[in-house]
């Protein structure tokens, strides 16, 4: 794989986790927990393509087998892995409180003080 092929599985993977897991969350604000799981798996299914290159990568470079060059381009592509990564992370705290603020009595997503 080229290097630009690399990059752009990482970015295309990576961003449509990100958009995956910004919709679940807006899903979940509207009550629809069902399709935020649906998305949130597909969010994960995503990243853990995107994550298989990233590991192939290093795997490679441990063994020997080459070393990627490091550019702005492929620096670019880590970084939109690593931030849907987090906001993966971030999105299924967000689901679980709205879970619990609609759980407990909080019908209309108004907010709590």
């Amino acid at each position: 794989m080229t290097t630009e092929t690399i990059v752009m599985e990482l970015v295309v993977k990576g961003g449509s986790a990100r958009s995956k897991a910004i919709l679940a969350i807006q899903a979940a604000r509207e009550k629809n927990f069902e399709k935020a799981s649906a998305l949130m798996e597909e969010c994960r299914m995503a990243l853990l393509s995107a994550h298989e290159v990233q590991t192939k990568l290093i795997q490679e470079e441990l063994n020997g087998e080459g070393e990627t060059r490091m550019s702005l381009i492929m620096i670019h592509g880590q970084d939109h892995l690593m931030n849907a990564m987090t906001v993966q992370d971030l999105a299924e705290q967000m689901i679980e409180m709205y879970r619990i603020m609609y759980k407990n009595g909080n019908s209309k997503g108004d907010e709590v003080l």
